[in-house]
């Protein structure tokens, strides 16, 4: 469909990209080593995934989006139908034996849709009967991530929808006015779910936040997790206890944090690399965050700069909101660190998203400019 020029090709970007899965996979190795295996298996299956999506033309992904959308919703209905419960929580799905988390494809599926319809009706996204449009569609799969529970993840969406509709040219004053709204109805909000028998949000929830509030009266229960993941990072000093430390009062080894290849793998990083090995993922995190907005400032249309809008809002908030849960700076939210944690799903998605990025900066002038090319048919 396109001819691309390989001194196009983002290299470095492929990478910095590659850098952090191969990080997560070393501090997997040494969280949980029984799933290191399988992490490595997405990688490889992510990155190959990666490198095709890269040399297909965008502008043809996104002539299917409505399709995205449908399989989007879709998938999060048959969770809700058949969705195997763990902890409490209804996510995933079991494919062929295989185990699926419907929302972190529906990250990037939104991501495409979203790129679509912003870019098409640009002229009139400001018309109050064409916003109401686009924010009813996507509550349908904001809400079905909520409702699993899972309002972390429905929250990154909804970032997701936020800054792409931003980039898409959303006028500062319809920005002002719901600012004017949300931010009252915020503060009333959180007053409101920190009081005793409410039903705004689930118990557990509360009782995150709660444990974040007043950490010492929740320490040894809500708060738990989030407790031993600070003092874990902090025992680290500068360069850490070493990699796959063998003390018996560690994260992993006295089992104070359960399954620290998850959410709270930067307590491991921590506490293993020390301040040192946390800072190089956070430079990491923040370069190629960089690298995408950079790539989008120069693509060659609404579509693609959207398209690096999505992905970069999906890796910087998410990265920042799973560190900020493990160092204390947030309450508990249950989110993976993109790369990082383990699961082959998230990996192959954020990395799929990294392809887009790639195939926006090969289109940047639509035109090959040495004979040196790839075709694809």
């Amino acid at each position: 469909m396109s001819r691309y020029s390989i001194r196009n090709y983002n290299f470095f970007l492929v990478a910095v990209a590659a850098a952090l899965s191969i990080y997560g996979i070393m501090i997997i190795g040494s969280a949980k080593e029984s799933v290191q295996y399988h992490q490595i298996q997405g990688f490889a299956l992510g990155m190959g995934v990666m490198f095709v999506v890269s040399l297909i033309s965008y502008r043809f992904i996104l002539k299917f989006a409505w399709l995205y959308y449908v399989i989007a919703v879709g998938l999060l209905v048959l969770v809700k139908l058949f969705g195997e419960n763990v902890n409490n929580a209804q996510r995933w799905l079991v494919v062929a034996g295989v185990q699926i988390q419907p929302s972190e494809a529906a990250k990037l599926l939104l991501i495409l849709f979203l790129a679509y319809f912003i870019s098409r009706f640009e002229e009139s996204i400001n018309r109050p009967l064409m916003l109401l449009f686009i924010i009813v569609l996507m509550m349908i799969p904001i809400y079905l991530i909520q409702d699993e529970p899972d309002l972390s993840t429905s929250i990154v969406v909804m970032v997701i929808f936020i800054a792409m509709l931003y980039v898409g040219g959303l006028s500062y004053r319809i920005i002002g006015g719901v600012a004017a709204i949300a931010v009252p109805v915020v503060i009333i909000g959180i007053f409101l779910v920190l009081q005793p028998n409410q039903e705004i949000i689930e118990p557990y929830q509360q009782k995150r936040i709660l444990a974040w509030l007043q950490p010492e009266k929740y320490q040894d229960t809500a708060g738990y997790q989030q407790q031993n993941s600070i003092v874990a990072i902090g025992s680290g000093g500068l360069k850490g206890k070493g990699y796959k430390t063998n003390e018996v009062g560690s994260v992993k080894n006295g089992n104070f944090i359960s399954e620290p290849q998850t959410d709270f793998i930067m307590a491991v990083a921590g506490e293993e690399l020390g301040f040192a090995g946390c800072m190089l993922m956070v430079l990491l995190f923040a370069l190629v965050t960089t690298l995408i907005i950079h790539v989008g400032r120069k693509a060659a249309d609404l579509s693609g700069t959207l398209i690096c809008a999505g992905v970069a809002a999906h890796i910087g908030f998410q990265s920042f909101a799973n560190i900020g849960v493990a160092t204390g700076l947030l309450p508990n939210t249950g989110l993976p660190l993109p790369f990082i944690s383990y699961g082959s799903t998230s990996l192959i998605c954020v990395l799929a998203e990294i392809g887009l990025v790639l195939n926006v900066g090969l289109m940047i002038d639509g035109r090959p400019k040495t004979p040196l090319t790839f075709y694809l048919d």
